[in-house]
């Protein structure tokens, strides 16, 4: 991933409900939500629901696929992965995640959220 690719992942990440929406769509797995389940679960109006989607697809963060009448949403793996792999390339001064105490502290702090 490049630098431009990563901006444009964190800036459509830095809102809340597009936030909550990623985090809800990578929770839901490849079998993914419909838009009208996602209004539901979030509580967003559909008007703001569709253009926190499209930040997000533009970003390149979530897929859309039409099944019949509906559309369903789903997280992009390899784009998710790709920036969390951007932001860690040169964790623990390129010795690999894990070998410092920084790692082993955010794998704590994952374990207690």
């Amino acid at each position: 991933m490049d630098s431009g690719s990563a901006i444009d992942a964190l800036a459509a990440l830095a809102q809340e409900h597009r936030l909550s929406l990623f985090r809800l769509l990578v929770q839901a797995g490849d079998e993914g939500m419909s838009a009208g389940a996602i209004a539901r679960a979030l509580g967003v109006p559909n008007s703001s629901l569709s253009f926190h989607l499209a930040q997000l697809r533009n970003a390149g963060l979530i897929l859309q696929e039409r099944q019949q009448r509906s559309l369903i949403y789903r997280a992009n793996y390899p784009v998710m992965n790709a920036l969390v792999g951007y932001l860690t390339e040169n964790c623990c001064a390129g010795a690999g995640c894990g070998a410092g105490p920084a790692c082993e502290t955010t794998a704590q702090e994952r374990v207690s959220e």
